[in-house]
């Protein structure tokens, strides 16, 4: 289970594999719905509910999308040299010439 869900070595907020990283982020957003919906019925409860979310992302939604970034750029290995465009048409295109 820590090998599928565990921290990657390689990003501050990337998991080891893919799957494990949308099945915490699918954990996490079951969580906070539940906790919206039961906040007025259930207010301690919706308060650990959020928590639980928050541990499950590691941090805030933005967190966890930077996170599904690193995985995939770590699953695939996309990598991007500074100053390089992805696509050498994009260059071509930015300079003006056709």
């Amino acid at each position: 289970m820590k090998q599928f869900l565990g921290k990657s070595p390689s990003g501050l907020f990337a998991t080891q594999t893919l799957t494990g990283h949308v099945i915490r982020g699918a954990v996490a957003f079951a969580l906070l719905y539940l906790a919206i919906e039961q906040q007025h019925l259930h207010p301690v409860a919706s308060l650990l509910a959020g928590l639980m979310a928050l541990v499950a992302m590691r941090g805030c939604p933005v967190c966890w999308t930077i996170g599904l970034a690193e995985t995939i750029r770590q699953r695939y290995g996309v990598t991007r040299r500074r100053g390089v465009p992805p696509n050498p048409s994009l260059q071509a295109t930015a300079s003006g010439h056709a």
